[in-house]
């Protein structure tokens, strides 16, 4: 017999006879998982909503507060990594003149082109390993100093990284260029981490896709931002690039003006600061009206279930087999966000173009062009992705991938037998950077805050973030020796990374619109225990049916 005591507002103790599970061959049912369901409604003072909630359609407040929270935190996080991105391919020839003419300063050496070329690309690449760096740290801040307090903190790393790169040429040092560079990729690193985590756990259930995705709304238009600002006709220009690099404090001083006015997240305050009131006031402030109830069973229902979990660590998730499946699902398209080779496309656009005729001055404005599609695609993405699902459109966005790729690799191939092929291959530049937007771009950074709880969440995001800056580093590295090699066939692998990712997600991945992380784990634990005891399966089928019927019974 279980007894069901649900005390909130408008719910009689029920009690239901004859309910008995049978769990490894006894009628009984662990305590733990009693405590899971058993919801104390009396903690969270129901009087804070209106009585008329349950007889009467509820009010919609607005959510102008939380537009203005995800604009501030983004306009100082992942904004940077776009902005950051684009800066540096502008000034290339001029801070490589500066590097040689150091060279000949200090010790009168004249660098050839493959030593100079060998310290730009160190420039280039210490960026990603500053970002690898931040991607590890992410964590740890973001549970100790909550995921607000880490962004705000996180403009240190901004600011000196601006400053460094402000006196490097007043000082005669390009060794403060690489420590500017690698101090601004920790920036971008726990940026990418936190500020997705930030936006999915502050946002409502219908709303929780199209506002993480934001994030990849303002990488794209931090790309944009930094190939506008590059034009030699503002600071893209000789006399004024280190100006260039410096101007991305910017972005920190306004997200330091604007963030502290805006709340913590609401799961952050209620799971790991225990402070019920602060993540009642915040949810009140960013829905702009009194909280749904549904809402709050949700994090209730949550909160029982990571009880008594302290915050886990990423080993930890590698020996946890509850959530082996959506470790590898978060390992495979973090990954694949790089091994794809969208961001080597923007190195091998000015070729393409080249290639197609357009002059070396107007190169640079049609370069802007591939930011723009990225920028436009990710703002689509961003109004679709709540009615056509995840699911579809991360597997959409690789198998259009997969198709450009191979009509890609045969315009370059016949480019010097056909005239028009040039262009054909212009074309697929752009058709191949709309379809990452379209999906693979935001969707693979929102999903490590759906499809782990709050305990797990941060050393999934810092899984993820390592994993994509790490391949960040490797393809930039190779991606010149791919061209050289393969030549015309350099985007086969991109092609064949984006084939086999699309079909993981067919075969593996749910679809998480719209629903609860219970139901999410649910899904994924038929992959976690396959093979287990058909006893052990139908004992957790029951575990859930009961969640289900108490969950529902609260509501």
């Amino acid at each position: 017999m279980i007894s069901l005591h649900l005390n909130g507002p408008g719910h009689l103790n029920e009690h239901k006879q004859n309910s008995d599970v049978s769990c490894n061959g006894e009628n009984r049912i662990n305590p733990k998982l009693l405590s899971l369901f058993s919801l104390d409604f009396n903690l969270w003072n129901y009087q804070h909503i209106r009585k008329d909630n349950m007889t009467t359609k509820e009010k919609k407040g607005h959510s102008y507060t939380l537009v203005l929270m995800v604009t501030s935190a983004a306009i100082g996080g992942t904004l940077q990594y776009g902005y950051n991105l684009a800066i540096m391919n502008a000034p290339t020839i001029f801070i490589q003149n500066f590097v040689n003419e150091t060279f000949q300063e200090r010790w009168g050496i004249q660098l050839g082109v493959y030593e100079v070329t060998l310290i730009w690309t160190f420039i280039v690449s210490i960026f990603s390993l500053g970002g690898l760096t931040g991607a590890l740290i992410a964590g740890p801040m973001s549970v100790r100093l909550g995921r607000k307090k880490t962004l705000l903190l996180n403009n240190v790393f901004l600011l000196s990284s601006s400053l460094l790169a402000l006196l490097s040429r007043t000082a005669k040092s390009f060794e403060m260029i690489i420590i500017s560079r690698f101090l601004v990729g920790i920036n971008a690193g726990i940026s990418m981490n936190v500020q997705p985590m930030y936006f999915g756990e502050s946002a409502p259930k219908h709303l929780r896709g199209a506002v993480s995705l934001s994030s990849a709304v303002f990488t794209s238009f931090g790309l944009v931002l930094g190939q506008v600002v590059s034009l030699r006709e503002l600071l893209g220009s000789e006399p004024y690039w280190q100006y260039l690099l410096a101007s991305n404090a910017i972005p920190g001083f306004i997200q330091l003006l604007t963030l502290p006015w805006f709340p913590e997240s609401p799961r952050y305050l209620l799971f790991d600061c225990k402070d019920k009131e602060a993540c009642l006031s915040a949810l009140k402030r960013l829905r702009g009206c009194e909280v749904r109830r549904e809402e709050l069973d949700e994090l209730l229902q949550e909160q029982n279930e990571i009880k008594s979990d302290r915050a886990k660590q990423p080993w930890d998730l590698l020996t946890d087999r509850s959530v082996r499946w959506q470790l590898i699902s978060v390992a495979v398209l973090s990954s694949a966000m790089q091994l794809c080779g969208n961001d080597s496309i923007y190195f091998y656009a000015s070729y393409v173009f080249q290639e197609a005729g357009i002059s070396a001055g107007q190169i640079q404005y049609v370069t802007i062009g591939t930011g723009m599609c990225e920028f436009t695609a990710c703002i689509l993405c961003n109004l679709l992705i709540e009615r056509l699902g995840r699911k579809l459109m991360l597997m959409g966005g690789y198998v259009l991938m997969t198709g450009w790729a191979v009509v890609f690799t045969v315009a370059l191939s016949l480019e010097n037998i056909v005239t028009w092929m040039p262009y054909l291959s212009m074309t697929c530049i752009f058709t191949y950077i709309l379809s990452f937007g379209m999906g693979p771009a935001g969707v693979s950074v929102i999903l490590p805050t759906e499809i782990f709880n709050q305990t797990a969440r941060p050393a999934a995001c810092m899984t993820a973030g390592f994993l994509m800056w790490l391949n960040l580093f490797i393809i930039g590295m190779i991606f010149p020796f791919l061209v050289s090699g393969l030549g015309q066939y350099c985007f086969v692998p991109f092609g064949t990374v984006c084939l086999v990712t699309a079909t993981y997600i067919h075969m593996v991945l749910p679809e998480t619109k719209g629903k609860t992380l219970p139901m999410i784990t649910k899904e994924f634990y038929k992959l976690n225990y396959r093979g287990h005891r058909k006893m052990d399966l139908e004992a957790s089928k029951a575990q859930y049916k009961l969640g289900e019927i108490l969950h529902s019974t609260a509501l």
